[in-house]
């Protein structure tokens, strides 16, 4: 139940459920703190949330780009991190702006069309990044450990079908976050009411901690596992293959494992930040679904839930920096999109000025025109008209 919680208490429902921070400053603060409080929440978490859309647009706006626009980028690992980018572009406009959009606001006033839709679209960015990785893990371990097994020409094809799947089946488990959530009216323990969204009934004490095992399970402790498995076997071929790598064929092999195994590595760094961003998320969601009527008011517990929240957050930016740090064609890709933006710039004001030099040349003809037909003698006798 929730009805112990504080009056200054906000509920906020994440990727994994119903979480509770401080809406404003933490109980009985001394007038410091308080000051301070106010300002971090007010001025810089949501600096920080801007910094992250802004970052994260940038990122996977133009990895997207990229690979809808050349061709030879087009292959199977680049089409699942096109999804991935696509989910976490889907996380940064609609989930983030509203977690920041919180903090400015003690109370849910976004109406229940919204309480039911961004916590299925979060848990459903959420979904396409997990099982994504899941699938790009699997891709290269296919790669890797059998190496024999040649891609036909419907590979692409297949593995655009196998992203639109990962996408249905995120959107489809998803659902129960839609059907439970709901605006409610709390009372806190001043008798103070709040409106809230709440991602479960009030009054079912079980639904908390059914939903937080099943979150856990499904979107990170499960993939995760698989993911390590694949991984296990794909560091022993590794090892294998490079004290049994046939003679004739060194060098060839050679280069086409040091690709595999950079592809590999792309991957395992992805794995590792997602996973890295969103354990402290889980562990605190955890926390609180089995201690659902003691919830902490204090200010240490909210700055625990901002970098929480923040920290998963961030998970949506990092993976078009890993690659530009970890891909030297996707370096050289991006690196000529921000030229080609540069160079159209540079062009729009080079046509800006010679539009606005011509402007003004008109005009002068024009002044120095008027100055002499308007021109006259002192005697009273007209000037011939001049044209220039």
């Amino acid at each position: 139940m929730i009805t112990g919680q504080t009056s200054n208490m906000t509920l906020l429902q994440g990727a994994n459920g119903s979480q509770a921070v401080p809406s404003a400053m933490p109980e009985n603060p001394a007038p410091q703190s308080r000051e301070m409080a106010f300002f971090i929440i007010r001025c810089v978490i949501p600096s920080v949330y801007l910094i992250i859309i802004m970052v994260g647009l940038l990122g996977n706006v133009t990895l997207v780009k990229i690979f809808i626009t050349n061709s030879a980028m087009r292959s199977v690992p680049n089409i699942f991190i096109s999804s991935l980018a696509a989910g976490d572009l889907l996380l940064l406009v609609t989930c983030v702006p509203v977690d920041a959009f919180r903090f400015f606001f003690e109370e849910w006033i976004l109406g229940e069309v919204c309480c039911k839709l961004i916590p299925s679209i979060q848990l459903t960015s959420v979904g396409v990044s997990v099982f994504t990785l899941t699938a790009l893990s699997a891709d290269r371990y296919k790669a890797i450990v059998n190496p024999m097994d040649i891609q036909t020409s419907s590979a692409v094809l297949w593995t655009c079908i196998k992203a639109a799947a990962i996408w249905i089946i995120s959107m489809l488990l998803a659902v129960p976050e839609a059907v439970f959530s709901e605006v409610a009216h709390i009372n806190g323990s001043d008798n103070v009411s709040f409106t809230a969204c709440i991602p479960y009934p009030q009054n079912d004490e079980l639904h908390p901690k059914i939903h937080a095992v099943l979150i856990f399970l499904v979107y990170y402790l499960v993939p995760l596992t698989i993911i390590s498995i694949y991984y296990y076997h794909i560091a022993r071929t590794l090892i294998k293959s490079a004290h049994n790598i046939p003679g004739e064929y060194s060098e060839h092999s050679k280069r086409q494992m040091e690709t595999r195994k950079r592809l590999a590595k792309i991957v395992l760094v992805f794995v590792g930040c997602f996973a890295l961003c969103w354990f402290p998320n889980h562990v605190l969601y955890m926390y609180r679904s089995f201690n659902y009527n003691e919830i902490d008011p204090s200010l240490g517990h909210m700055i625990i839930t901002l970098v929480a929240r923040v920290l998963s957050f961030s998970n949506s930016c990092v993976n078009p920096f890993a690659l530009y740090l970890l891909s030297e064609s996707f370096r050289r890709h991006f690196n000529s999109q921000l030229c080609c933006w540069r160079k159209r710039r540079h062009d729009r004001s080079t046509s800006y000025l010679l539009n606005s030099s011509a402007v003004r040349m008109t005009s002068i003809k024009s002044t120095v025109k008027n100055t002499i037909t308007s021109t006259t003698l002192l005697n009273g006798q007209s000037r011939q008209e001049v044209s220039l």
